[in-house]
């Protein structure tokens, strides 16, 4: 295939891309659930390429950006009061789902060597943080619960490679130090963090020397796959490194980026990530076809493949379950000695965090790196496609369904996010009106803007309003809210007809118009809200 045909085969995929994002719309399954079948469509269709994927390529171009996008908006506030939870699921269940795996290969597979059977553990254990986050984007669970799972697959890929590692390197060698691979685990983990930490701060300290929108977001990307690079490079993970640079943007990005900045690069990233993704999850599906074109010679499929890929696929998912449920156990042991510094334990929400674990990239990037002539290396690549598969299109597609079952969500939560929006609102309106009031105030007593501090005075007196009686006054904001996007829109059907009857400046248009653009996302963004609430 040339070159140009290559192209013309992306954008075929991108139209692809766009029809099954609209099909996943209005049939209310996970895009990345559409993404997958339509590759997997694509890849049995006999006229369709064969797409080969570069392991190293993959997760060179993908892996980074998404990480970055993943870490920089993560609540930092939760990730950190979350931390010891995320660490247990990031290193605990992916350690434990790694050995229970490798000893389910080998009952089933004896001839399989043990490090085999371990690497094969390692493919399969860590959930995927793209896949988390295309799955838990329409869901509404519990602050905790979304926090522990992103925080849980933005870290446990460093624990998964690292394991995987160590298993190629036993299996090819024969050798395995436990005491080296713990060392060597703690150095890779600690090195990466500390150079994300470095690369997140230089950074910062150039992009505080930049005075334009779009030099800032091309280097928030350069950061990110030089965090990953670099600490590649140096032998440390690159996962935890690019996650550590993109908590630091996403916490210094408040002081240190501009409004305009903000806008721009929140809106980059949204379009960024939905591309990266879906084009991720296509590929994975289009990696079928050569798959099953190494599978297709297997002797005795049933014997030698589809019973040992199921057997894998139960101890993976049964394995999370035995972990989380008994680190419950644990923690109600714990809560009888030390009531008030361990929570509830909940058999749903451990159900769910069992449930909510998709495989993705990672894992089929690992099964495609396994050398040839590695032991196990078809049976390896069955499994990591079939976990993806499983994951996706079963567990993430029953998901929704499973937390409305257990009836778990997050409308208690909800209501506090209200009550706190509501109390910053007023501290919010009383500095505004300090403000005005310390800027209005002339020597001689009278003021300066009259009008401005009324107008700062009234919007305090209607946000204490709202705040006492939020259910009573929703409506009124619904119904003002539409006035304004109502105004807003006849405001902009008017420059229209200036620019068309040639009355004002192509230039007046622009900057007429994005004003008009800001106010009207302002106002669609709290019309939104109130009417999710009212709901």
């Amino acid at each position: 295939m040339s070159d140009t045909a290559r192209y013309e085969y992306f954008l075929f995929l991108l139209t692809v891309i766009l029809i099954l994002e609209l099909l996943s719309r209005k049939l209310k399954l996970p895009p990345a659930a559409a993404f997958i079948l339509g590759g997997t469509g694509l890849a049995l269709s006999p006229w369709s390429p064969e797409v080969t994927i570069d392991p190293e390529l993959v997760m060179v171009v993908f892996l980074p950006p998404l990480l970055m996008s993943s870490a920089w908006f993560t609540a930092w506030r939760e990730f950190r009061k979350n931390l010891s939870g995320i660490l247990l699921l990031a290193v605990g269940t992916t350690t434990f789902t790694t050995a229970a795996v490798g000893v389910a290969a080998h009952l089933v597979v004896p001839a399989l060597p043990w490090a085999a059977c371990f690497t094969l553990g390692a493919i399969v254990s860590p959930p995927d943080a793209v896949a988390a986050e295309a799955a838990l984007e329409r869901l509404s669970l519990p602050g905790r619960v979304t926090s522990l799972l992103q925080g849980e697959s933005l870290l446990n890929d460093a624990t998964g490679l690292v394991l995987f590692r160590f298993g190629v390197v036993a299996a090819l060698t024969g050798i395995f130090r436990p005491l080296q691979a713990l060392t060597t685990f703690c150095v890779v983990s600690v090195g990466g963090v500390l150079i994300g930490l470095v690369v997140g701060f230089l950074g910062l300290f150039v992009i505080r020397r930049l005075r334009d929108s779009d030099m800032v977001i091309i280097t928030t990307v350069l950061l990110a796959e030089v965090s990953y690079i670099g600490a590649d490079h140096l032998h440390v993970s690159g996962v935890l490194a690019t996650v550590a640079t993109g908590l630091v943007l996403g916490w210094h990005q408040h002081r240190d980026f501009d409004a305009e900045t903000r806008l721009q690069s929140h809106a980059f990233w949204k379009v960024l990530v939905f591309l990266l993704e879906s084009v991720l999850f296509i590929l994975i599906g289009l990696s079928l076809r050569g798959v099953l074109g190494r599978l297709r010679g297997t002797p005795d499929i049933l014997h030698h493949l589809v019973y040992p890929v199921g057997i894998v696929l139960a101890a993976m998912v049964l394995s999370r379950f035995v972990w989380l449920f008994a680190s419950d156990g644990i923690v109600g042991l714990l809560r009888r000695r030390w009531p008030k510094r361990f929570a509830r334990p909940s058999v749903a929400i451990s159900t769910i965090m069992g449930w909510a674990a998709m495989r993705g990239v990672v894992t089929l990037t690992a099964a495609l790196s396994l050398p040839e002539g590695f032991p196990g290396r078809d049976l390896a690549l069955a499994c990591a496609f079939a976990s993806i598969l499983v994951t996706v299109l079963v567990q993430g597609t029953t998901l929704a369904p499973l937390i409305g079952l257990l009836r778990i969500n997050g409308a208690s939560e909800l209501r506090v996010i209200q009550s706190d929006e509501n109390r910053a609102w007023i501290a919010v309106a009383e500095a505004q009106l300090r403000a005005i009031e310390e800027a209005s105030r002339l020597p001689d007593g009278s003021e300066r803007h009259p009008r401005l501090l009324e107008q700062y005075r009234y919007r305090l007196h209607v946000t204490r309003q709202y705040a006492e009686d939020t259910a009573t006054h929703r409506p009124e904001e619904i119904a003002h809210y539409e006035a304004v996007l109502k105004a807003i829109g006849a405001g902009r059907e008017e420059i229209l007809r200036l620019h068309h009857a040639g009355q004002i400046h192509d230039r007046v248009l622009r900057e007429m118009e994005q004003a008009m653009d800001m106010q009207e996302i302002e106002a669609t963004g709290h019309l939104g809200a109130s009417e999710e609430a009212m709901a």
